[in-house]
């Protein structure tokens, strides 16, 4: 089978010069209280505060603007419990193009209605029973649109790596070199994304995936140095990163830039969630609190080190994030 092509620092570099002035330059977050319990210095890329309320708009948009109108008039499909879901609708729209996203039935309301909200069709599945990549595909065809894949696409992946570009640059700029970047994974697409950036600016600089108890996917095929699958299908809190299994692109850059990864449980999540309300003031869900959760929970060594996690969404069911706050 043919390699698949592999983006570079410029691919992620001329992502970043489609995406200005349309996706937020989010701020590097740091705070006492945080580097009190740690023992280190922690700072937060939050990209909670991102367009649509999570890194996945950097991604969605870089690929979705270099899709060919004439080849594809009927727009984009893609696949999504949620963030992709919105970046693409987002970016769709932004780009004067239909957008159809195929979500689980069982996704959090508020990103359903969020999708909607931005201008997308959404067709919903069963996640356990029902094949996504297959109605999606199905859709495509019916409809000659262009099909972008949430993780495994060469686009999406140098969008996601702006977050990376970012938060280094933001760290030179405070005096910090990150000894680790930790990101949440479902597929890879931000964390290899991030890899590529932060392995440009700084060789030594260690990432690593974050992903939840019986989701580590990414973590398993780290070490066995082949694509792993999950077991499951669902049965984590974070929707997000519930991945059956790394992307092709994802993995072939992970070898080659990534420390390993850190797993979470969701108990672990809840506590990270309610440490950023409570301390930061920030509204992170479930997926996007995981890369906090790891430091939170002694994952890796922070004292006197300098760590950086993304928050990567905010976009928590109220009535859940509720539940977890007051729990």
């Amino acid at each position: 089978m043919a390699i698949r092509a592999v983006p570079t620092i410029s691919d992620v570099l001329a992502a970043r010069d489609r995406l200005t002035g349309l996706a937020v330059v989010t701020p590097l977050i740091e705070h006492p209280v945080l580097n009190q319990i740690t023992g280190g210095r922690i700072l937060l890329k939050a990209e909670t505060l991102q367009r649509v309320g999570a890194f996945k708009f950097r991604g969605a948009y870089n690929a979705v603007s270099q899709v060919d109108k004439k080849k594809f008039p009927g727009g984009v499909v893609a696949c999504s419990s949620g963030n992709h879901a919105q970046g693409v609708a987002a970016a769709a729209t932004l780009c004067g193009m239909a957008s159809v996203l195929v979500m689980p039935s069982d996704a959090p309301r508020l990103k359903l209605a969020r999708t909607k909200a931005f201008g997308a069709e959404v067709v919903t599945y069963d996640r356990a029973t029902e094949d996504r990549d297959a109605i999606a595909l199905r859709i495509c065809e019916q409809r000659k649109a262009a099909f972008v894949h949430p993780f495994d696409d060469f686009n999406v992946i140098a969008g996601q790596g702006t977050v990376g570009l970012e938060l280094m640059e933001q760290a030179a700029a405070v005096g910090a070199t990150p000894d680790a970047v930790l990101a949440c994974s479902s597929g890879g697409g931000l964390v290899t994304g991030i890899a590529l950036a932060v392995k440009a600016a700084n060789a030594t600089t260690e990432v690593y995936c974050v992903e939840p108890t019986g989701f580590d996917d990414f973590a398993r095929s780290l070490q066995s140095g082949k694509r792993e699958k999950n077991a499951a299908m669902s049965g984590s809190i974070c929707d997000a990163l519930m991945a059956n299994s790394p992307g092709e692109i994802n993995f072939a850059i992970a070898q080659q830039t990534m420390a390993g990864g850190l797993v979470v449980s969701d108990d672990e999540v809840r506590v990270a969630m309610r440490f950023a309300f409570l301390e930061l003031k920030l509204v992170v869900e479930p997926g996007g609190a995981a890369a906090l959760a790891a430091i939170l929970s002694g994952k890796i060594s922070s004292k006197g080190r300098t760590i950086v996690a993304v928050l990567s969404g905010g976009n928590a069911d109220p009535a859940e994030f509720a539940a977890i706050i007051n729990g």
